[in-house]
């Protein structure tokens, strides 16, 4: 699944592909918001590497569907 996270007052967004369910990486974000107790909130990718955001400066999480393996060019 693709996960796309906008950082407060960057021009760039954070995208990354994870195995876990949509609900799962919501979850995570709905509770690292929700309380406030929570600084960070961690995710992990398909490939290993971990990142870490800052509870306070997320703008928005975009999760989408689940990713089909890719074939060919990327042009």
């Amino acid at each position: 699944m693709e996960v796309r996270i906008g950082i407060i007052q960057s021009q760039r967004e954070l995208n990354f592909e994870t195995d876990e369910a949509a609900d799962e990486v919501r979850g995570r974000v709905e509770k690292a918001l929700g309380g406030g107790l929570e600084p960070l909130v961690a995710f992990t990718d398909t490939k290993g590497k971990q990142y870490l955001v800052a509870t306070a400066s997320i703008a928005y999480v975009e999760l989408g569907g689940e990713s089909g393996r890719k074939v060919g060019f990327i042009s």
